[in-house]
């Protein structure tokens, strides 16, 4: 359990300077060259947040967990990040699309519910599929 605890809190402190990539990023991108189109300033925003997020816990989260070759956790780490973009995407584009929620804030709120959704998923895949450690 000790295990657990240490890679949730390692996981949440890579997690939150990744979030602050993201939203800042789809913030910054919203204001400015993509005023007109979120979720392409989401998808730039978060693919930013992903490479910083695999530096993080791939160096300091999981490090003690690496037992595939790098260029296998590369390309699982980018399948699963790419689907939970798709989630926190997809949560936007309902929200701002779909529902008619098109303000800065309602944008923000869906957001971060969507970057949530997408956390709880990559947690849950990076232990069990990206950084699993296999049996020796």
């Amino acid at each position: 359990m000790d295990v657990l605890y240490r890679e949730m809190i390692k996981f949440g402190v890579v997690g939150a300077v990744a979030f602050v990539v993201d939203l800042g990023g789809a913030n910054l991108l919203w204001h400015t060259v993509l005023e007109d189109k979120v979720t392409t300033a989401k998808v730039i925003s978060g693919a930013a947040a992903t490479l910083v997020a695999w530096i993080g816990n791939r160096q300091w989260t999981f490090r003690h967990r690496r037992s595939r070759p790098v260029h296998h956790e590369v390309a699982l780490f980018f399948g699963v990040n790419l689907l939970a973009l798709g989630i926190s995407a997809a949560t936007l584009a309902l929200s701002h699309y779909g529902l008619g929620f098109q303000t800065r804030v309602a944008d923000n709120v869906a957001t971060v519910i969507g970057i949530g959704l997408g956390t709880l998923f990559r947690f849950w895949a990076y232990r069990q599929f990206v950084f699993k450690r296999e049996p020796l």
